[in-house]
């Protein structure tokens, strides 16, 4: 290198790399885009849906505004329900008539929306979460007409609702305490079995969890079985009344079992299991059938069972019977209950074959402990209407009902 030549430097030049910059937000203008369609094509959704496919907006980023103008007509303000500035169009679902077939079109557009963009699930979710929230802020027609979209949302399948998420907004206290969820609820629960069973609504209910708590919905000045039971016989929704007392009957019933088993198992006196079972009937309303049906399930199930010693089931379930007598003797209190317990008797010595030979045998304890009446035995043998078993069993009784008639032609 001479003298006169200047020194370079060498190597690979670095080229500087280019930073990703972020768009800034603009619902604003995104909402405005949204509403002009709508103008565009006056509110009709075949077209608005046409319109939205070849437009280039960017519901990724602007999925709750799109269905916030869906609902409103126009974007709301962040995190709430208040109507923002900005263009607005009169077609959106809470400015139409709270009428199933009108609102009916506006959950298609939206199914149809979601075939295409799936990920707007999650923004549809959102959106109604905020509103359910917010339903004192809303007027009563526009409550109801939420509650006709969700019902038909719903009844419509779209895609991935998820109800748990839905409907969790809905037990704020403020809310419940004002009346508002029991309204919405209702509104609710009359739309969706227009098209639907009471199964698919339970089956709602349970992956909301609130199948067991319809209770929840109620103020709590209100919160009885009987207000439940009264509120939706009066909005004609007489099967769910129906299956939430089944479900009350089934709960009572669990309690009732699991109180008398401990008490058997615990070997309490008679006298205290009869006031216990006295209590649980008053209190659940039992009727007197169903509670002699109970008694006999609760004293067999208390019975251990051997695996394969007959003779010793044969004693213990004799035994059982013996011991508890007085209980059953206690709510036995006229020969049509007698009368069941011996049809109750019959069919678990049908169905149970460690019992299968013990009927004669059970019979003449529940006589010699005063359960059963010689009557109600007779008419059993005579007139007996359950035919499972009944021939083997009449047959098996002979002896004694011959017995029952001598004793009866000696008196």
């Amino acid at each position: 290198m001479s003298s006169k030549e200047k020194p370079t430097l060498g190597g690979t030049r670095i080229k500087t790399r280019k930073r990703n910059i972020a768009a800034p937000l603009d619902p604003a203008a995104f909402s405005d885009a949204v509403v002009q369609i709508y103008l565009d094509n006056a509110g009709d959704l075949e077209l608005i849906a046409k319109s939205i496919e070849s437009s280039d907006l960017n519901f990724n980023r602007y999925g709750d505004t799109f269905f916030e103008v869906v609902f409103r007509g126009v974007r709301t303000q962040p995190g709430t329900i208040k109507l923002d500035e900005g263009e607005r169009h009169p077609y959106s679902i809470l400015d139409s008539e709270p009428k199933r077939e009108v609102i009916l079109p506006s959950v298609i557009y939206i199914q149809k929306l979601l075939r295409r963009r799936p990920f707007l699930i999650k923004n549809l979710e959102n959106v109604m979460q905020r509103f359910l929230q917010s339903l004192e802020l809303f007027e009563e027609d526009e409550r109801k007409k939420l509650a006709i979209f969700t019902a038909l949302a719903f009844s419509q399948k779209l895609s991935g609702l998820p109800p748990e998420n839905v409907f969790h907004p809905l037990l704020k206290d403020n809310l419940v305490a004002k009346g508002l969820v029991l309204s919405f609820i209702t509104d609710f629960f009359k739309d969706y079995l227009v098209d639907n069973c009471l199964d698919d609504l339970i089956s709602i209910l349970k992956r909301a969890k609130m199948e067991e708590n319809l209770l929840d919905f109620f103020p709590s000045a209100k919160r009885t079985p009987e207000a439940v039971s009264e509120h939706f016989t009066k909005e004609g929704l007489v099967q769910l009344v129906q299956y939430n007392e089944k479900k009350i009957f089934e709960v009572r019933l669990k309690e009732m079992k699991t109180a008398i088993t401990t008490q058997m198992t615990g070997e309490a006196d008679v006298a205290e299991v009869i006031e216990t079972v006295k209590q649980h009937v008053k209190d659940a309303i039992f009727p007197d059938i169903e509670v002699v049906r109970i008694l006999w399930d609760i004293m067999m199930d208390a019975v251990q069972w051997s695996g394969k010693n007959q003779q010793q089931n044969a004693n213990s379930a004799l035994r059982q019977v013996k011991t508890w007598a007085k209980l059953l003797s206690a709510f036995c209190t006229t020969g049509k209950l007698e009368l069941e317990l011996m049809y109750k008797v019959q069919i678990q010595c049908y169905e149970d074959a460690k019992l299968m030979k013990l009927f004669p045998e059970i019979i003449r304890s529940l006589y010699d402990q005063d359960v059963l009446a010689e009557d109600t035995i007779l008419h059993w043998f005579r007139k007996g209407t359950i035919t499972k078993g009944r021939q083997t069993f009449v047959k098996s009784l002979e002896p004694f009902i011959k017995w029952l008639e001598e004793a009866e032609e000696e008196e």
